[in-house]
Protein backbone atom coordinates (compact mmCIF):
# COMPACT_ATOMS: atom_id res chain seq x y z
CA UNK A 1 0.00 0.00 0.00
CA UNK A 2 1.39 3.49 -0.73
CA UNK A 3 0.85 6.17 1.89
CA UNK A 4 -0.05 9.36 -0.01
CA UNK A 5 1.44 12.43 1.93
CA UNK A 6 -0.81 15.20 0.93
CA UNK A 7 -3.72 16.99 2.93
CA UNK A 8 -6.18 14.47 5.07
CA UNK A 9 -4.11 11.83 4.07
CA UNK A 10 -4.37 8.55 5.90
CA UNK A 11 -1.98 5.56 6.67
CA UNK A 12 -2.53 1.84 8.29
CA UNK A 13 -0.26 0.80 11.16
CA UNK A 14 -0.38 -2.48 12.57
CA UNK A 15 -1.62 -1.72 16.70
CA UNK A 16 -1.88 -4.15 19.51
CA UNK A 17 -2.13 -7.07 16.50
CA UNK A 18 -4.31 -5.16 14.53
CA UNK A 19 -4.20 -3.27 11.08
CA UNK A 20 -5.67 0.15 11.84
CA UNK A 21 -5.72 3.74 9.81
CA UNK A 22 -4.75 6.91 11.16
CA UNK A 23 -3.85 10.55 9.55
CA UNK A 24 -0.35 10.63 7.93
CA UNK A 25 2.29 12.90 9.33
CA UNK A 26 1.33 12.47 13.29
CA UNK A 27 4.25 11.99 15.99
CA UNK A 28 3.73 8.74 18.15
CA UNK A 29 2.12 10.56 20.97
CA UNK A 30 -0.33 12.19 18.49
CA UNK A 31 -1.29 8.71 17.33
CA UNK A 32 -1.69 7.59 21.09
CA UNK A 33 -4.07 10.40 21.33
CA UNK A 34 -6.04 9.52 18.12
CA UNK A 35 -6.75 5.98 19.35
CA UNK A 36 -8.09 7.96 22.63
CA UNK A 37 -4.79 6.84 24.51
CA UNK A 38 -3.76 8.37 27.82
CA UNK A 39 -0.16 8.68 27.39
CA UNK A 40 0.52 9.03 31.05
CA UNK A 41 -0.91 5.79 31.31
CA UNK A 42 0.66 3.93 29.03
CA UNK A 43 3.83 1.88 28.04
CA UNK A 44 4.14 1.57 24.29
CA UNK A 45 6.73 -0.55 22.25
CA UNK A 46 7.63 0.92 18.86
CA UNK A 47 9.07 -1.66 15.93
CA UNK A 48 10.24 -3.98 18.73
CA UNK A 49 11.53 -1.25 21.30
CA UNK A 50 10.01 0.17 24.51
CA UNK A 51 10.30 4.19 23.74
CA UNK A 52 11.19 6.64 26.70
CA UNK A 53 8.10 9.13 26.88
CA UNK A 54 10.33 11.62 26.09
CA UNK A 55 10.93 10.58 22.51
CA UNK A 56 7.16 9.55 21.88
CA UNK A 57 6.63 14.00 20.58
CA UNK A 58 9.46 13.49 18.11
CA UNK A 59 8.84 9.73 16.79
CA UNK A 60 7.59 9.49 13.30
CA UNK A 61 4.88 7.23 12.64
CA UNK A 62 5.02 6.10 9.10
CA UNK A 63 2.87 3.21 7.50
CA UNK A 64 5.07 0.13 8.52
CA UNK A 65 4.92 1.03 12.38
CA UNK A 66 3.87 -1.89 14.79
CA UNK A 67 2.57 -0.20 17.71
CA UNK A 68 2.45 -2.37 20.88
CA UNK A 69 0.29 -0.39 23.40
CA UNK A 70 -0.20 -1.61 27.18
CA UNK A 71 -2.40 0.70 29.64
CA UNK A 72 -1.25 1.16 32.93
CA UNK A 73 -3.68 -0.27 36.03
CA UNK A 74 -3.79 1.00 39.55
CA UNK A 75 -4.43 -1.18 41.91
CA UNK A 76 -4.03 -2.27 45.59
CA UNK A 77 -4.06 -5.68 47.63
Amino acid sequence: MSDQLGPGASLTIQLNGEARTCPAQLSLLEVLRHFGYEPRLVVVEFNGEILPRTAWAEQAVGGDAVLEVVTIVGGGS
